[in-house]
């Protein structure tokens, strides 16, 4: 057991003092004074905050690789990254490659996992998106919506895969979406040039988020709602890269005025994420970092960032002018909702896991 003493917790909405119990990884006792017996780990966090660990739902890679292209050996240095950085879950995202790619990948996340349960959900953003919101991916990688595709993928990950990004307007997508849905696999639309009704149509069939609004989809205007006005106007989750450039300050708080309990924020973060600017990849696409901005090589198309959960969170403070209990929600309890592991992380209680970051 391991017992830390004397820190400042978050608990509930409230920062207090207490001493909280752990028991293979589990949070068993919270309360103000603890004795601890003669095997019981002492662990003194005096004058040092005790806060959820983060939740990272939408992420491509850190410290010079990508998880479309690592090796275990790298896939654990993109892990020690994010460790290093506060984060507690993550949910390592392919984008769209190949069939053999995908398969290939997804298999070796699938066997990190044994030894990082930092792992708990692998994301696929792709291969079914439109050809006229594909961002920084090779339109020749893209299909249209399949189950049968869906669930060999699903096979090599080992049912890992937790969540999947369609574009709804695609042939047979809402079909799609209703059957990946019950699968219980978190199903986000985007990478779409839909418009609100099919946006509609598709959370009615149980599309559930939209994936890094603001970017890749359609827009809101005085004569139609288009993806982002219906992100805005249901009750579905919104995924926000929260670095400031791929959605504005002013339209961040817009967002949070709008639907503070339904947005999450993501780093949506590539291989030169806590190194300098160069020449890098996403997948199989050759990118350039100039001041910390991703685009692909020769061109002004936006390809991930170099954002990481802590910088992300501290974003959200200061773009938005939160108190830190606030802005801690969009990067622990709304992603736990969203994938359904609120049961388990996200908050410090009791019978939940102890993920916690020392601050102090």
């Amino acid at each position: 057991m391991i017992l830390y003493k004397n820190g400042s917790a978050l608990i509930g909405d409230r920062i207090i003092k207490t001493d909280i119990v752990a028991n293979h990884g589990r949070i068993i006792e919270i309360a103000p004074q603890i004795v601890a017996d003669e095997q019981t780990e002492v662990v003194d966090c005096s004058n040092r905050y005790i806060l959820p660990a983060l939740v990272d739902i939408h992420t491509h890679g850190a410290a010079g690789y990508d998880f479309n292209t690592a090796d275990k050996e790298g896939m654990k240095k993109i892990l020690e990254f994010y460790i290093a950085h506060g984060v507690g879950t993550v949910f390592p995202t392919l984008i769209a490659d190949t069939d053999e790619v995908i398969c290939r990948q997804a298999a070796l996340i699938a066997e990190l996992a044994q030894d990082y349960p930092e792992i708990k959900g692998i994301n696929l953003e792709g291969p079914f998106l439109a050809p006229s919101h594909c961002g920084a991916m090779p339109k020749e990688l893209l299909q249209k919506p399949s189950a049968d595709k869906f669930f060999l993928y699903q096979k090599a990950a080992q049912g890992k895969i937790k969540m999947i990004t369609v574009a709804p307007e695609l042939p047979d997508a809402l079909q799609f979406i209703s059957e990946i849905s019950d699968s219980k696999v978190v199903v986000g639309i985007g990478h779409s040039g839909a418009d609100g009704e099919t946006a509609q149509k598709a959370l009615k069939a149980g599309a559930k988020s939209f994936t890094h609004w603001g970017n890749e989809m359609s827009q809101l205007d005085s004569r139609q709602l288009g993806m982002a006005g219906a992100g805005l106007l249901s009750n579905a989750y919104c995924e926000v890269v929260c670095d400031g450039t791929h959605v504005a300050p002013d339209v961040v708080r817009l967002l949070l005025k709008t639907k503070e309990d339904k947005v999450v924020g993501i780093t949506n973060s590539m291989s030169a994420t806590g190194l300098g600017d160069g020449n890098y990849t996403l997948g199989s696409v050759a990118v350039t970092v100039t001041n910390g901005d991703v685009r692909v090589k020769g061109g002004t198309q936006s390809a991930g960032s170099t954002l990481d959960a802590y910088k992300g969170l501290a974003n959200v403070v200061s773009m938005c002018n939160l108190p830190l209990v606030r802005a801690l929600k969009l990067w622990t309890t709304n992603p736990a909702k969203l994938v359904g592991l609120s049961d388990l992380i996200g908050t410090i209680e009791v019978g939940k896991h102890a993920d916690f970051i020392l601050f102090g």
